[in-house]
């Protein structure tokens, strides 16, 4: 009973963190690689205030890296996100495989960009605690990756489905 509540915790971060970045990555982070024109001037406003309140230079200042991370975020790990909220409403099978590849993605993103601002020396502290929860999740989405479900117990399969398929013999 222990771990059903722990995954069914995980599963509500989880679940509150894709939603986020499901409105988030086209409203706001794709102002940082697409043309503001395409975004109406409220949202414009809200990134720029955010960026000068929270003294985010690469949101001012856009450097390669972050743009092409925000590329990435875009066309990969925005459509796992949906992919993932798809999967926890549908209870999909594949949940964890998706959450596994997200998380993959996610943390290495996270940590490129939380070494760029340790290493810059520019980042204040309200800064690293706005991306840090990223980082949290990234690891949280291998975390819920590599736990199995505990309704599929091993035990519950027929023997015959234990076997490899090699190893298995013919029946004339």
């Amino acid at each position: 009973m222990g771990m059903s509540v722990f995954l069914k915790l995980i599963d509500f971060i989880l679940f509150f963190f894709f939603l986020v970045i499901a409105v988030a990555a086209p409203l706001i982070d794709a102002q940082t690689c697409l043309p503001l024109t395409f975004f109406p001037d409220f949202l414009i406003n809200l990134k720029q205030w955010y960026g000068h309140h929270y003294g985010d230079y690469l949101i001012i200042e856009k450097p390669h890296f972050f743009v092409g991370l925000v590329w990435l975020e875009l066309l990969f790990q925005w459509p796992l996100s949906l992919l993932n909220l798809y999967a926890f409403l549908a209870s999909k099978s594949w949940f964890n495989t998706t959450c596994l590849i997200y998380g993959s993605s996610a943390l290495t993103s996270m940590v490129a960009i939380l070494a760029e601002l340790l290493g810059s020396g520019k980042a204040s502290d309200d800064l690293l605690m706005m991306y840090s929860p990223f980082l949290g999740l990234g690891v949280l989405c291998i975390l819920r990756g590599l736990i199995q479900n505990s309704s599929k117990t091993s035990g519950s399969r027929p023997k015959s489905s234990r076997i490899p398929a090699l190893a298995r013999k013919k029946k004339a």
